[in-house]
């Protein structure tokens, strides 16, 4: 019990640790992403919707293998949603929390993570994956990341603003200059109604998401349904007292505690230590009696009626007017905010690849990547997309792409990045300061990393207007965030023009198109027609 407590506390320290590293840039020698690349449930919905395998999820194959021979470990030692469950179980039924005995029955739910497994199986091989709404380590990364890691950070800096007048008086400057990024992220209220409904399962029974809902624990008990490590059969001292029964989270032993479901055993050793006989143990070798539930032979009418509303949903999803969306064309309705990260794979295969994890949102360095909305159809809610007006897109960066853990942004080095254009930028001339009042602002110019703004004269105005070269915009936004313009920008991204890739070189591919996204030369003179003011100012 010790050693699996111990386990347990060090995964999820680990994972709160590299969620916290994963920021621009990205300093650690393993893949930060590490603990989304074990979800079994990623491995199979990503698989079945791109029809392959991700070279990039080996770990959950790992995983899978190990449950074999260990049984359902990873929910009670690694899952960091596990854990999170644990603790609000914790908190919230105290240490009296008992088994199936004080709380649901287990017998009529226990199928139910079986058929949500179908029905998202069935779903993402229609096309549309469902794993934002199911894969536990997504849940817990989008929670901890978008949630969790902004409030911690909004404390931090009202602690800072607290010390820093002491620190004045007691002539430390260093506080005096710490400077702590806050982060704001859209759908939150989403992440915590899922979180909230997960963390309020403990008032009906101990580990209720795990053992009645959760599709990546149907997929490791059906791996584990004989493992090597086991409950041993129970020794001749026991008593049959049913404490045993009675404290298993997961309502694996029957009413006869010689027997065990072990697909339902994740390991946790509780039975073991409340055993007053100390008859149970868990070690290799031939096991305690299995458990026989005959839990699919009497649920197969719902399995397939399961199958065919996963069918059913995908079909109706994609059938909408949004959902065709991806399909690009004449006659194609698309969101004209949905700006996807620089990388990202064509709309279809992004969105069968994108899992809804935040990872990607958590390590952009500007803020600019938030959770799209139903805007963009209920496959792409939680996805990606740039909101240039929060944020710009760092040209020296690639975190997004490298966090992705199913590649649904393409792991691009900064050169193939910079060519990787989202959009393109436009200006609104009925609000920009130049075009409409005649007054001189060089902004828009100024911040263009790539010179794809200029300055030029106008009929009948008497200032310099900005106007945009196509065929040099990245689409990275930094005009858009630093427009003076409020509370719209007068210039803003649209995804025209975008360039995704499944496979081969941005770069040829941008030369091919005439396309040039060169750095702006740091010695070309400044604009000199200011009415007197610096670079960037209007009178």
């Amino acid at each position: 019990m010790r050693l699996r407590r111990t386990v347990q506390a060090i995964s999820f320290s680990t994972f709160l640790l590299l969620l916290w590293y994963a920021a621009f840039p990205l300093a650690l020698p393993i893949p930060v992403d590490i603990f989304l690349r074990m979800d079994p449930l990623i491995l199979i919905l990503t698989g079945a919707g791109l029809r392959g395998f991700l070279l990039k999820m080996f770990p959950a194959v790992i995983i899978l293998g190990m449950s074999v021979l260990l049984g359902r470990f990873f929910c009670s030692m690694i899952c960091p949603l596990g854990t999170s469950i644990d603790i609000t179980d914790r908190l919230i039924s105290g240490r009296g929390v008992r088994g199936d005995a004080e709380a649901v029955s287990g017998a009529s739910l226990k199928p139910v993570k079986y058929l949500v497994l179908c029905f998202m199986l069935v779903s993402a091989l229609t096309g549309l994956s469902l794993a934002a709404y199911g894969s536990p380590l997504a849940l817990a990364t989008r929670f901890y990341g978008m949630l969790a890691y902004p409030l911690v950070s909004l404390a931090a800096d009202a602690g800072l603003a607290v010390l820093r007048p002491l620190a004045d008086r007691a002539g430390i400057a260093v506080i005096a200059y710490a400077d702590i990024p806050l982060r704001a992220f859209n759908l939150l209220w989403i992440t915590v109604a899922l979180m909230g409904g997960i963390a309020a399962g403990a008032f009906l029974a101990p580990r209720f998401w795990c053992r009645y809902l959760c599709p990546a624990g149907a997929v490791l008990a059906l791996a584990s349904w004989r493992p090597l490590v086991t409950r041993r059969r129970v020794g001749d001292g026991c008593t049959s007292c049913g404490l045993c029964r009675t404290s298993c989270p997961m309502d694996a032993i029957g009413q006869d505690p010689h027997k065990t479901d072990f697909s339902e055993c994740i390991v946790c050793m509780k039975c073991a230590r409340v055993c007053p006989e100390k008859a149970v143990r868990f070690t290799p070798g031939k096991g305690s009696q299995p458990l026989r539930t005959g839990l699919f032979s009497r649920n197969r009418r719902a399995l397939i009626l399961s199958t065919l509303a996963g069918a059913a949903t995908a079909m109706v999803a994609l059938s909408t007017l949004r959902g065709r969306a991806c399909e690009g064309g004449p006659g194609q309705v698309m969101d004209p905010t949905l700006i996807r990260p620089p990388g990202s794979l064509p709309e279809c295969g992004f969105l069968k690849a994108c899992v809804g994890c935040g990872e990607c949102m958590k390590a952009c360095p500007t803020n600019t990547l938030q959770p799209a909305g139903l805007a963009a159809g209920l496959a792409a809610l939680f996805s990606p997309v740039m909101v240039p007006r929060r944020g710009p897109c760092d040209p020296a960066c690639n975190a997004c792409g490298r966090v992705c853990p199913t590649g649904a942004i393409r792991d691009l080095v900064l050169e193939e990045k910079r060519h990787a254009k989202v959009g393109t930028a436009h200006i609104l001339r009925h609000t920009c300061i130049a075009w409409e009042a005649g007054k001189a602002c060089l902004v828009c110019d100024e911040v263009c990393p790539y010179g794809a703004v200029s300055l030029q004269r106008a009929p009948g105005i008497a200032v310099m207007v900005p106007a945009v070269d196509e065929s040099r915009c990245n689409g990275c936004g930094f005009c858009e965030h630093y427009c003076p313009v409020v509370p719209g920008a007068a210039i803003v991204v649209g995804p025209m023009d975008e360039l995704r890739l499944e496979s081969g070189s941005y770069r040829a591919k941008s030369r091919e198109l005439g396309l040039s996204f060169e750095p702006k030369n740091q010695g070309d003179p400044p604009a000199t027609e200011n009415n007197g003011l610096p670079p960037g100012f209007s009178d």
